[in-house]
């Protein structure tokens, strides 16, 4: 059985703090081949449409698409403020190895 990812509270509230859900707007998260490691994770906001799976909270949503979700079964979906920036990152519990950005991942 294959686990949808989850989204942490902190990743539904920094997407409550910009707005996206009264601009229409959800997160998404794609893998698309790529990046240094073979996949890359894509991670914008954008219009959700019929085939996705949606995940919401906080009146807010995070989209994924049919084709990435074998690749996201069981990740975990955060907010991270650090030092050197804030951004939405990726727990994969499928990737084998990931570049040091964390933007590209291996299976």
């Amino acid at each position: 059985m294959n686990l949808p990812p989850k989204v942490t509270p902190r990743a539904f509230e920094r997407l409550n703090e910009i707005g996206a859900g009264n601009q229409g707007q959800a997160l998404r998260i794609a893998v698309e081949g790529g990046g240094c490691s073979g996949f890359q994770y894509e991670i914008k906001l954008d219009t959700p449409t019929d085939d996705d799976l949606v995940l919401e909270g906080q009146g807010q949503k995070v989209v994924v698409d049919a084709v990435s979700l074998p690749f996201l079964t069981g990740a975990v979906i955060d907010f991270s403020e650090e030092l050197i920036g804030a951004r939405f990152v990726i727990d994969n519990p499928n990737a084998s190895s990931s570049c040091g950005c964390g933007t590209s991942f291996a299976m």
